[in-house]
């Protein structure tokens, strides 16, 4: 389906590669209760490597594409899955009928396929009494017949569609005919919202917010730390800068439910990289898969808009080559963001950026953009035992300065699953030099002004940052080691 990958895998199939060595590990670490809140196991049963926090080495960091372990993924495979993630999809290959990408790289390539990149998504509700809940609206769209389709639930708004469109070049599908469905209007519109009861919404009572891509590198880390040093952590704040934990479901564990604490996305939305890969191939770039293969719901790709790929069965998985297991294992495989040549901890620090540390700590912005977090052993079975950590990731500590929970910024937002309307995710600063749109929205453009936009549950960074008594250079020093991570 993908010429060049297809082109490209079979060039390195004339390789010789031997078998990677795997360590062998009993499995366990995780509880097998199907439906627990939480599959981590207590803190308390991990091994001497984490319960002593000087004993983890450190993760492997860099802006390149190795692999993070060749006992995991080796180079030769990781850039396999490289290939698999950059790949452009079609509408051949399922793209649509509403998309925000072709490509995952698209959305994640800043300063590598991986990184962030500075591309919003626009997310919609409607209001309610309550300011810090909102509800899901239905989106219109029309088919060829100018019938209306309902897509119902839909926080996310599409910037792009396949239809309207006619005659398309490349665009022959299996049995011979061309995509033309110039009468279709899928474009998602805030204008064409809903309510359940499929009346028109007022302006006034919709309310929006944009939310940016976000840095992949590392996360395979992330995903293999314990939920229970996520709550450990909430529990250590401050009553009034404590974060929430939201418990969602991991797509992947078969038989029922089971749930482990959200830490990808704006809202937490996901809580494993499989997981999260299915719902963003999806709902970004529109490839029904095995883990979500149901569309845009009933009426909307199972009575087709416009028909991207025409098959016997609709219902049919788009991802026929489980993509959304590459993309997995490449964003598993990445290693974490570097940094920058001089920093407070480098063989030759600056001290410009070690007093910005220094503040930095001072000012209690350590207390949500926590500095270090440490993965589980080896072996350890998370995701409902659909994932032993490998080599690479297990008992390692990592620096991401964040902690990875919603807070409180008074910002304005949405309700997302069980996320309330207004909090967001720490973003992890790690990688922050490569960005120069800040904040959940991109709205930010500068360190100040993202500082600025600090309120509520970081109020107390922001009393302390633009203190009047404070001197400029206190505020260039934060600033500096800023631009160091």
């Amino acid at each position: 389906m993908r010429i060049l990958k297809l082109a490209v895998f079979l060039f390195f199939a004339l390789w010789l590669v031997l078998p990677l060595v795997r360590t062998h590990v009993v499995r366990g670490q995780v509880s097998s209760n199907p439906g627990s809140v939480d599959s981590d196991a207590p803190i308390s049963a991990l091994p001497a490597c984490l319960v002593d926090r000087n004993g983890p080495p450190e993760a492997s960091t860099g802006f390149d594409d190795q692999s993070i372990n060749q006992n995991f993924v080796s180079d030769f495979s990781h850039h396999q899955d490289q290939l698999t993630f950059e790949a452009v999809d079609f509408i051949t290959d399922g793209l649509g009928p509403v998309y925000n990408a072709q490509s995952c790289r698209e959305c994640h390539q800043n300063t590598l396929t991986g990184g962030i990149s500075q591309v919003n998504e626009l997310r919609a509700a409607i209001k309610t009494s309550d300011p810090n809940t909102t509800i899901d609206p239905t989106v219109v769209i029309k088919d060829d017949a100018g019938t209306e389709r309902f897509i119902s639930d839909r926080s996310l708004i599409n910037d792009r569609a396949i239809c309207p469109a006619g005659k398309l070049l490349f665009t022959q599908l299996p049995n011979g005919s061309f995509f033309n469905h110039k009468d279709a209007q899928a474009q998602e519109r805030v204008d064409n919202i809903v309510n359940s009861s499929h009346k028109p919404v007022p302006e006034e009572d919709i309310v929006t917010t944009f939310r940016t891509s976000l840095n992949l590198l590392g996360d395979g880390l992330v995903e293999a730390v314990n939920s229970n040093d996520l709550q450990n952590i909430a529990n250590g704040q401050p009553v009034n800068m404590r974060g929430t934990l939201i418990p969602v479901r991991v797509l992947e564990a078969p038989g029922d439910p089971v749930f482990r604490i959200g830490r990808f996305g704006w809202k937490n939305q996901q809580a494993s990289l499989l997981s999260f890969s299915s719902d963003a191939y999806l709902n970004e770039i529109g490839i029904t898969n095995r883990l979500d293969p149901n569309g845009l719901g009933p009426g909307v790709d199972v009575t087709p808009v416009c028909d991207d790929v025409p098959q016997p069965n609709h219902n049919a998985i788009e991802d026929e080559e489980n993509d959304i297991d590459s993309f997995a294992r490449f964003m598993r495989a990445t290693k974490a963001p570097p940094r920058a040549p001089h920093c407070e901890i480098c063989p030759n620090p600056d001290p410009v950026i070690q007093q910005g540390f220094k503040l930095f700590v001072d000012m209690k912005c350590t207390v949500c953009h926590v500095q270090t977090l440490f993965t589980q052993p080896v072996g350890t079975w998370i995701n409902g035992n659909t994932f032993q950590i490998p080599p690479g990731l297990g008992c390692r500590q990592f620096h991401p300065f964040g902690d990875f929970l919603l807070h409180d910024l008074g910002t304005i937002d949405i309700t997302q699953g069980l996320a309330p309307a207004n909090r967001v995710r720490t973003p992890p600063l790690w990688g922050v030099r490569t960005r120069d749109r800040l904040m959940h929205d991109g709205a930010s453009l500068t360190f100040v002004d993202a500082i600025r936009r600090h309120h509520n549950q970081a109020q107390v960074s922001f009393d302390a940052f633009f203190d009047p008594n404070r001197p400029d250079s206190d505020r260039a020093a934060v600033i500096a080691f800023l631009k160091s991570l």
